[in-house]
């Protein structure tokens, strides 16, 4: 299990106690590490298959981890998103703790953000729409509730797409809306998860009982709420590894933040830290340039920057290219692409890569005039399309009543079969020509003729059954399959991925950094988003720009800042000296774990009546048997439940997810006078306190609460 490994990533996988943080580079095979972690702790007999959790952040490297353990021996482990996991919890407590059936889950919030600036007379364009959704997606997982977002947004130097205010109270009428309608979105699967285990002791038990053992993938991307669900899954224990790389922080727009991972030795003193820095993946001349964008990086995660060191052989040196205008400019990559597809590079391992979205469609169409077929990447979801699931639908059909088929009458294999089939719904051995809707369909079914002539050579004798299961299990997991051609994406869509040759397009100012990018975290973020792009290539590395958007426009582009000092005939600009972390290990001293927060012993709960010792969590949070006798304020109580209907309205969240019932029962029957004795309340977390202690403390005293605070 252990053979192939390197001896940092040899270190990853022995180290199966205690916390663990592995800092790692672009390209030096962290998956393989912590798979061969996870795969070799089962193999010895440490770690039991059901009790590890792995999460990370796409179902594609989920899917890609469940393969992997499949290979190595270790089937049985969860592999999941973080919202797949919570969802999953979710959906199997909700009877427990909430009763009846789960609110229906909407997979696209879009348009219910639409409805409700309807319902408020709000007219928003298209690109308004989006960026409104997008802030109260951040909210939500920054837990901040629509009163506090002008406040939050400020603080967080957020660039609102419309007054703050405004947009608060368009995201109280989404939530309101929500709730009307009975349906929850993807941040609420996390908000309630968060919520439930906050709440019910024994459900929070038995989730930790499940698991034992915690990995998370991509740790330099974990929101505040996500932090706040691992913490929550982890209790007092401490069998957690992260992965991650502050230098590849790019989607703090989302609430993501690297000071999860930057403090895990301030949080865990006693960790152990592996820094992986060999880079199996680029050529010397790309690491060289990578590590040279960072070399002049400022900020936070620019001090714990990783010097990648290449492994693999010299390639050629990245290519500089100006053009003068944009259309030029993909006109010049497309030729460059059709020379290297017809020199043998397959079109698969060539992408192109841009800062937004809204530069692919030149792309497509100098692709498409050069003959080259593509994809693009980031788009509607592969099984959503509707050519793929009327695909679906046939092949299924073929499936159970092939014998009927005269299409099938001389397929004598599967790929032979799926091409039969597929040739009913517009698939052609050859592409159409030009760009645009027709080509972006055949594209999809071919991506299934391929897929099939894969599972063909990896099983011999699979029959369409067995496609059409594997077609189900991607379909449940979003796993796309390949598509035979360019792949076109934004620099955000290519995390994650590698190509043998990358073009880089649109490397000017302007566009890298972006116009709207001003603070030095907005234009670090941006240095940090052109290294990923360069970190994506193995062997070769095309970057370009042009210098005016239009032919005949005037030339007032120059490159981007980032190249200074890296492309030929510039100087860098001022940065930072000094080399970045080398490979290595660190381990929690005995001094260092000495600070660590002790683990109390827990004291047994009981009976404040009769003195029973309790184990129901709520007799628990009561702090008394349920038959013994009550001396709660009955007034207070419901004076706490008016007020806890308010703060729920206000927040847009359940009732419950402001304190519970027997919560408020115990504050009602506790009465407490000071924030010390409401703390000791179980049920008032820190959290609850900040936010409701002024409140529930003037309630108890007989006074009007007089805060005008909200939950989070």
């Amino acid at each position: 299990m252990l053979e192939g490994l390197d001896p940092e990533q040899r270190e990853v996988a022995t180290s199966l106690h205690g916390p663990v943080c592995v800092l790692a580079g672009a390209g030096t095979g962290k998956t393989r590490a912590i798979t061969h972690r996870i795969a070799y702790g089962v193999r010895a007999g440490i770690l039991q298959p059901s009790s590890v959790l792995a999460v990370t952040f796409t179902n594609r490297a989920a899917g890609e981890m469940r393969g992997r353990l499949r290979q190595l021996g270790a089937q049985g482990v969860q592999a999941r998103t973080f919202h797949s996991a919570a969802l999953r919890q979710l959906q199997y407590f909700w009877p427990k703790a909430i009763g009846g059936s789960m609110p229906r889950l909407v997979d696209r919030k879009i348009q219910l953000v639409a409805d409700a600036a309807a319902a408020l007379g709000t007219r928003l364009d298209r690109n308004e729409l989006r960026d409104v959704t997008a802030e109260i997606e951040w909210s939500k997982v920054t837990q901040t509730v629509p009163g506090d977002y002008p406040y939050a947004a400020a603080k967080a130097g957020r660039e609102a797409p419309r007054d703050p205010a405004e947009i608060a109270h368009l995201y109280a009428a989404y939530e309101d809306l929500k709730r009307d309608r009975a349906v929850i979105d993807f941040e609420d699967v996390l908000l309630l998860t968060v919520a439930i285990l906050q709440d019910r002791h024994d459900i929070a038990e038995q989730v930790r009982a499940q698991y034992q053992h915690f990995v998370v993938d991509e740790y330099q991307d974990v929101s505040p709420l996500q932090q706040r669900l691992l913490d929550l899954w982890l209790g007092d224990r401490d069998n957690l590894c992260v992965v991650g790389d502050a230098s590849q922080t790019i989607y703090s727009f989302t609430g993501a933040t690297p000071d999860h991972l930057l403090d895990f030795r301030v949080r865990h003193p006693g960790a152990t830290v592996v820094k992986l820095v060999r880079d199996y993946r680029s050529s010397p001349q790309i690491v060289r340039l990578a590590n040279g964008l960072l070399a002049q990086a400022r900020g936070r995660a620019a001090d714990h920057r990783l010097e990648l060191v290449s492994q693999r052989p010299s390639g050629p040196e990245p290519v500089h290219t100006e053009y003068t205008d944009e259309p030029a400019e993909a006109e010049g990559a497309a030729r460059r692409i059709r020379e290297l597809i017809d020199v043998g590079v397959p079109a698969a391992e060539i992408a192109v890569l841009f800062r937004t979205n809204s530069q692919s469609e030149t792309y497509e169409q100098a692709l498409a005039d050069a003959g080259v077929p593509y994809q693009l990447r980031g788009a509607e979801r592969f099984f959503d399309r509707p050519e793929v699931r009327k695909a679906g639908i046939a092949l299924r059909g073929a499936a159970r009543f092939g014998g009927n088929d005269s299409l099938l009458d001389e397929a004598v294999d599967l790929p032979s079969q799926v091409r039969a089939v597929l040739s009913g719904e517009g698939w052609t051995s050859e592409p159409p020509a030009g760009s645009g809707a027709v080509r972006e369909r055949w594209e999809s079914l071919a991506a299934l003729v391929n897929l099939a002539h894969d599972l063909a050579a990896a099983r011999p004798g699979v029959t369409l059954a067995d496609f059409v299961a594997e077609l189900d299990e991607r379909a449940n997991a979003q796993h796309a399959p390949t598509v035979q051609g360019v792949t076109l994406a934004s620099l955000h869509a290519a995390k994650g991925l590698e190509w043998d040759v990358v073009f880089l397009v649109g490397v000017a100012e302007g566009m890298l950094p972006i116009t709207y990018a001003r603070t030095d975290e907005q234009i670090e973020e941006e240095r940090r988003l052109l290294y990923v792009g360069v970190t994506r290539a193995r062997e070769r590395l095309h970057l370009s720009w042009a210098l005016s958007r239009s032919p005949g426009g005037r030339p007032n582009r120059r490159p981007s800042r980032f190249l200074d000092g890296l492309r030929p005939g510039t100087t860098p600009t001022v940065g930072r000296t000094g080399a970045g972390a080398g490979a290595g290990v660190e381990r929690g001293t005995p001094a260092s774990a000495a600070l660590a927060p002790r683990r109390t012993q827990r004291t047994p709960a009981r009976c404040r009546v009769c003195g029973r010792t309790l184990t129901d969590a709520g007799e628990m949070k009561l702090m008394r048997c349920a038959d013994c006798p009550s001396d709660m304020d009955e007034g207070l109580y419901e004076r706490l439940r008016e007020w806890r209907a308010v703060q729920a309205e206000r927040s847009g969240q359940p009732d419950f997810c402001v304190f519970t019932d027997r919560t408020l029962m115990a504050i009602a029957e506790t009465c407490p006078e000071s924030p010390a004795e409401l703390a000791r309340i179980p049920g008032v977390l820190n959290r609850k306190l900040r936010s409701y202690g002024a409140d529930v403390l003037a309630i108890c005293a007989g006074q009007e609460p007089g805060g005008d605070d909200s939950g989070d």
